[in-house]
Parts: C-alpha cells; structure tokens; sequence
C-alpha cells in the first residue's frame, strides 16, 4: 500500500462554502486526477474512502461538498428539499461542479490535461452536466444517475461515459434508463450502461443507521462490483501510466 496523504479544501461554490476532501498519492511528480461526486446526502466517509482509494492507486482524487461545511443531510426529506431544485437547475449543478473542478487542477500534483469525474447520485448527474459543458474530461462514470439534459447538450460530451444502476431502483426506473440511453445514442456519446439485477437505489452504499427514502438499499456483491467497473473505466481511459 503506498502512503496518501488526506488534506481538507475549503471552496467557494452555490453561496456557500464548501469542504471537500482531497487524496494525494505518494510523490511529488504530477498524476492523473478524479474528481468524486457524493450522493444527494452528501459528502460522507465513503466518497472519503473512495478518493483514498483511488490515490493508492496513483489518482490525485477530490470528493467534493454539496450541501456546504461538509454537511452529510441525514434526513430524507431535508435532502429531497435541497435536491430536487438543484437537480432541476443544470446551471447550479455546473457551479458545484466547476468550483470542485478549479480545486482539483490547481492542486500541483495534478495533471490538469488528464481528469476524469465519478459521481454517485445527485454528484453523479453533476459530472454528467459538467459533460454536457463541454469539460475536456477522459471518462465520466456514474452510478444511479441516469439523468439527462437540455436538448443538443449531450453533444458536447467529449469522453467515454459509464453509468451503473440497480434493475430494481425505483427512483431510476427502466423508463428513465431508456431516456439516458437515447440521449448518450442521438448525441454519439461513447456510453455503457450496467444494469445490476436485484439492486436498489444507492446499492453501492453501506446501509446507515438513519431512515432513507423508499427503494434505497445496499447490495455488497454489486457495491464491489460497481467498484471494480469503475477502476476499469479510470484504468482504460485514465491509465496512472501513460
């Protein structure tokens, strides 16, 4: 295991101030770098773990904030309440995105040519509009984030996108994917979709021992595997090593 080093970044981001977490792998040369989306409850120890594990891998990694200070919003429907409009404003959703993003390339060790963007959830439909954006990335990859865009924008994705989703989210339903899918097709986006079967919303998230929305559980076997989907993505499209 190499050593990372852990640093907390505040920003400035939708009026408020964000604290994001930021991974560093061992050295001092430049890396390719990941920036990380949290679900719509925010910035937890997992999206922490994650950047960690990537910069073990040799990824400079940013988990960023959404809801300010760092916050984690347990309750669902507080969450829904900060949610819902900003899924329903992609220029909001930009603003976060782009705020996270000017951290992560300005960090010396990171290679601001060689960036990728995994988002879960509400992070994840905010990489998907920083594509939308025309944001020179080399992959995109989401998992429960099947959202899509305002008319012709998807054309401007510039890279490999990968979405994961449980067969049996309700809040990601098959009409949903169809959408998402046609959307990725009709633009000539380079798109895979991972439908895991038997899976729930927010499968890739350990279960919490506070109440969540109808329809969200964890599933181990596809949580490791959405996992793994998502280190092959960085791996084929944003090799450590080039």
């Amino acid at each position: 295991m190499t050593t990372v080093t852990t640093l907390t970044v505040e920003y400035p981001a939708d009026g408020l101030t964000m604290i994001g977490h930021l991974a560093l792998p061992a050295g001092v040369d430049r890396r390719p770098a990941v920036l990380i989306g949290p679900e719509g409850t925010g910035l937890s120890d997992v999206e922490r773990r994650r950047a960690d594990a990537l910069a073990e891998l040799g990824y400079v990694a940013l988990a960023f904030d959404l809801h300010g200070g760092g916050r984690y919003v347990s309750d669902p429907e507080e969450m829904l309440a900060r949610c819902m409009p900003l899924l329903a404003d992609p220029d909001r959703m930009r603003g976060i995105g782009h705020a996270a993003l000017d951290v992560l390339r300005a960090e010396p060790r990171t290679d601001p040519d060689r960036i990728a963007a995994v988002g879960y959830g509400t992070g994840g439909a905010i990489v998907l509009e920083l594509g939308r954006d025309g944001v020179d990335l080399r992959a995109i990859g989401t998992v429960n984030a099947l959202t899509t865009g305002r008319p012709g924008e998807a054309a401007r994705i510039r890279c490999p996108v990968w979405a994961g989703v449980g067969s049996e989210d309700p809040i990601m339903p098959p009409a949903q994917r169809d959408a998402f899918t046609a959307e990725m097709q009709a633009a000539g986006v380079d798109w895979r979709l991972a439908v895991y079967g038997g899976a729930l919303h927010a499968f890739h998230h350990p279960t919490v021992d506070h109440t969540v929305l109808p329809g969200v559980g964890y599933h181990q076997r596809h949580a490791q595997r959405a996992w793994r989907d998502v280190v092959g993505l960085l791996a084929e499209c944003l090799p450590v090593a080039e």
